[in-house]
């Protein structure tokens, strides 16, 4: 159902998209890089998290790591990880396979900066082995997702001169 509700909100938000869908597991980053042949940093990995009564997802880098001190600031409070059993309920996903697609709920969403390295990110599409190829800031057009800045800077980019 849950690749269903992606190919159904993709139909409608985004016709020119195609799911991909391998016989390879993508549920994790370095699957997910290794199925679709890129670098662990192009896949947007969509993470779930909670503040207070409020839910929503974070899309970031593959290969970024949330910063809690710009988490805390620009959420307004200490944000904490969905646990594995309230994900699939709550977006209606798959854990590894969580997206900003076809939510089972209408959730706030929210891009990080980090995924504008890119020009084309590779999130999940509601299935531990389907993905789409899109323009971060297309993803961010059709899930009406709000820009942030909430990962750590990349440890090997160098100081710019």
């Amino acid at each position: 159902m849950s690749l269903e509700s992606v190919r159904n909100h993709l139909a409608s938000a985004a016709p020119e998209l195609e799911v991909i869908v391998t016989e390879d597991s993508s549920a994790t980053v370095d699957l997910a890089a290794k199925a679709h042949g890129v670098e662990p940093g192009q896949i947007a990995k969509t993470l779930s998290f909670q503040l207070k009564d409020k839910i929503f997802l974070v899309v970031a880098r593959g290969d970024a790591r949330m910063d809690n001190k710009k988490a805390k600031a620009t959420f307004g409070g200490k944000v904490k990880m969905l646990g594995l059993d309230e994900v699939e309920t709550l977006t209606g996903h798959p854990v590894g396979g969580v997206c900003p697609f076809g939510l089972a709920q209408p959730l706030p969403v929210y891009c990080d900066v980090s995924l504008k390295e890119y020009d084309v990110v590779i999130p999940a599409a509601g299935a531990t082995n389907a993905a789409v190829r899109i323009p971060p800031e297309r993803m961010a057009e059709i899930t009406g997702a709000e820009w942030v800045d909430v990962c750590q800077p990349r440890q090997d980019a160098s100081p710019q001169a």
